[in-house]
């Protein structure tokens, strides 16, 4: 990850320094907010950038609530951004993931991440259903538990609208969203049989792993690695990541368990710069969904082999 620290520091002008403090409160919670709209670090830190400019340069009598006013900033820049990004991302090479996020002990130095479902990959993925506006509501109404009146001064619209926008993103979420969440050990446990069957290429043992309506997302931004589209089902699935393992996957790969987006998950490294990631989400005791990141692009920021 890169330098969080967007505030200059050695001010000695007394407003700007309480400028600097009001800022530093509510980082996390923009940065947060930043990345659970998009899905990558880079971009959250960009727009965090852009929100403390904005702040900085604002007038004391438009500043009624410092918390409502950085909102509203970071709000109004996630959905511009999210509204250009759509285009980009239907011309996008195979299937878009969101930026996966080491979230284990030690791995955010700035302590500015917060680890919960609203983080974890099949999340984000669900996220990417609904339309920027949809999006805005849902995460400010579901997820940081703003009222009606607060989310309409906001996103500029009226109570009612918001009402009705978040109606239809509960619709759409609810229906993609599993029926329970099992234990963090339940989690780790399924992973390790998962690779533990994936490494003795044991078709039975790893189908066995696996609901029948698993899921396999792959990004690869175009490599050759990633499979076009999503897999459906758990045979096709076991075939498509034994097959990919025997034919596309280097041999000197070193591996290394990991908590990912808040999830149990695995980091591949290739002469110690991170190749693939990997991260599961559980039903039960069986793994409905897969996803695998293998576009360089997008692992950039994770740290090398130590």
């Amino acid at each position: 990850m890169r330098n969080n620290n967007t505030s200059p520091q050695g001010h000695s002008d007394p407003q700007v320094s309480i400028r600097l403090a009001t800022f530093d409160q509510y980082r996390s919670l923009l940065f947060f907010h930043r990345l659970s709209n998009a899905g990558s670090v880079a971009d959250a830190e960009d727009m965090l950038q852009e929100t403390f400019i904005r702040w900085q340069q604002s007038a004391e009598e438009d500043v009624r609530s410092p918390r409502a006013f950085l909102v509203t900033i970071i709000s109004r820049l996630c959905i511009n951004h999210l509204q250009s990004a759509r285009a980009q991302r239907e011309e996008y090479a195979g299937e878009w993931l969101p930026e996966p996020v080491m979230t284990g002990p030690g791995s955010d130095p700035f302590g500015i991440i917060r680890v919960d479902e609203s983080l974890s990959m099949a999340f984000l993925v669900l996220l990417e259903r609904l339309t920027p506006v949809e999006r805005a509501v849902f995460l400010l109404r579901e997820v940081f538990e703003y009222d009606y009146s607060e989310i309409a001064s906001i996103l500029g619209q009226s109570e009612v609208n918001c009402r009705q926008i978040l109606r239809r993103a509960r619709q759409h979420v609810s229906a993609m969203r599993p029926r329970f969440e099992p234990a963090r050990s339940s989690r780790d446990d399924l992973l390790a049989s998962f690779l533990a069957a994936t490494g003795t290429g044991e078709m039975q043992g790893l189908i066995d792993l696996l609901s029948k309506d698993v899921v396999l997302h792959s990004d690869g931004g175009g490599n050759a690695i990633a499979v076009p589209n999503e897999v459906h089902g758990a045979d096709r699935v076991a075939r498509g990541i034994l097959g990919a393992l025997r034919r596309l996957v280097p041999r000197t790969l070193v591996r290394r368990l990991a908590q990912i987006n808040g999830e149990p998950g695995l980091v591949n490294y290739l002469d110690g710069k991170p190749h693939s990631v990997l991260t599961i989400e559980a039903d039960g005791d069986r793994i409905r969904a897969i996803y695998i990141i293998t576009n360089p692009e997008k692992l950039a920021h994770l740290p090398p082999l130590e």
